[in-house]
């Protein structure tokens, strides 16, 4: 097992840049209100609780009346940003998600905070490993993904400019800054940051850097890499996975979620149901995450750069 961790890269927690995007927005919208469950520190609330008292409501741990509030805000013309921890938010919320959000068509802003392994020691209970699966069955329920500091913040700005039942996933495990600024997210559409003709890796929030780091070693080695990062998971970007199938010959998903419905069974349905097939590998968890630091999970899980370099090698050998 290979330890992928460098000290030398500067890593930063997103939602610190969710907090400062959400205070900026409410000093010029006074319809963005934030609600949350007890969460006023694990959701970086602090601040805006400090700046707008009167606009953060905390229902306590009442995760379903928390999305059930939300709701009723933004049926009453206000730009609602329901936080949570990832695995309650969706988990014990899924039916007022599913009904008083995606159903009822409510532009909710349901913001998952910590998700994937972040909690890390808390265990299983406190692992959101399968938000993708549950949340990607509900029609209207955009699902968005950010990679980095920039793009928290373009996707929480863009929510509160167009709200509309989301999903956003807020990191806390602490990541790289991609190379870019991040200025507008296409709804619906992957991004590519960097073009290749021989494998194509699909990569969705803290996975995106690892790919990078896996395409550098096999582009070394001789093999051209195409990396796309699935910013957003619902709408789906199947565009992007047909030009990958038909220019590239072979597609590598890697996700910090379950692989049952999630990103990469969304790139294999894709592939399955268009006009060229490639061979497709899935990196995700398969089970229950046990208790772990963040970077003994993702080892266990084979979720590290080296990792996907040997899932691309094994599906062009395929």
């Amino acid at each position: 097992m290979t330890t992928t961790t460098d000290t030398s890269i500067e890593t930063f927690d997103n939602r610190v840049a969710f907090a400062e995007e959400l205070i900026a927005l409410a000093e010029k919208d006074e319809r963005v209100v934030a609600v949350c469950n007890d969460s006023v520190g694990s959701s970086n609330l602090g601040g805006f609780r400090e700046r707008f008292p009167d606009r953060l409501i905390n229902v306590g741990i009442a995760e379903q009346n928390m999305v059930g509030v939300g709701a009723g805000l933004a049926n009453a013309g206000l730009v609602p940003f329901v936080c949570g921890a990832g695995p309650f938010l969706t988990g014990r919320a899924l039916e007022q998600v599913k009904a008083d959000v995606a159903y009822s068509q409510l532009p909710v802003i349901l913001c998952g905070m910590s998700p994937g392994v972040a909690y890390g020691e808390l265990g299983p209970t406190h692992h959101s490993i399968e938000d993708f699966s549950w949340l990607r069955a509900l029609p209207g329920l955009d699902i968005v993904i950010p990679a980095d500091r920039s793009q928290t913040r373009t996707a929480i700005r863009q929510a509160a400019e167009n709200p509309r039942p989301t999903y956003i996933r807020v990191g806390r495990f602490k990541v790289p800054d991609l190379a870019f600024e991040t200025t507008t997210l296409e709804r619906g559409r992957f991004q590519q940051l960097r073009p290749g003709t021989d494998v194509t890796i699909v990569a969705a929030g803290t996975m995106v850097p690892r790919a990078l780091r896996a395409a550098d070693s096999l582009e070394s080695e001789g093999t051209s890499v195409r990396v796309l990062n699935a910013v957003y998971l619902s709408p789906f970007d199947a565009e992007a996975i047909a030009e990958a199938a038909h220019e590239t010959r072979a597609i590598v998903t890697v996700e910090e979620a379950n692989v049952a419905g999630g990103l990469g069974a969304a790139v294999a349905a894709s592939v399955a149901g268009g006009p060229e097939l490639v061979p497709v590998e899935i990196l995700g968890f398969r089970e229950f995450a046990p208790t772990g630091s963040v970077n003994f999970l993702l080892e266990n899980a084979g979720l590290t750069a080296p990792d996907i370099r040997a899932a691309a090698l094994r599906a062009l050998s395929r």
